[in-house]
């Protein structure tokens, strides 16, 4: 089996320092660490239990496929603080049939970020019995 230590989302943004513009100051996400220089030079944030890494560039936006999934600890406050920093809702706070609080936004380049809360009594934080 593989022992895998720790892991990263790698992006190749179209307009790198717009996107770190995004992720660093917009979302206000925690600088891990950074790395080269000049504009295509790589930013590591801390996310979560993993990392987000923007570095180098892409002639194109990243596929339809391809998302990432934040879980917070209140999508409500979320909400408001990224409307206040003029970051565009996609689609505002809402819970799911599957129980769980979504609210959805996009990186500049479009890339789809699920932003999600998981209630207090929602069995993935707890599970009577087990």
């Amino acid at each position: 089996m593989v022992h895998v230590l720790s892991g990263r989302t790698l992006i190749r943004p179209t307009d790198p320092e717009r996107s770190r513009a995004f992720y660093g100051e917009q979302l206000g996400l925690a600088v891990y660490r950074e790395f080269g220089t000049g504009a295509e030079r790589g930013t590591v944030y801390f996310l979560g239990g993993g990392f987000l890494e923007v570095s180098g560039r892409s002639e194109t936006p990243p596929p339809p496929a391809v998302r990432l999934w934040m879980q917070v600890a209140d999508v409500a406050a979320a909400h408001e603080e990224l409307a206040a920093k003029g970051v565009a809702i996609v689609r505002p706070p809402r819970q799911e049939p599957w129980g769980l609080i979504e609210m959805w936004i996009a990186d500049p380049d479009g890339l789809p970020i699920v932003l999600v809360e998981v209630p207090a009594e929602h069995p993935l934080r707890y599970r009577p019995g087990i």
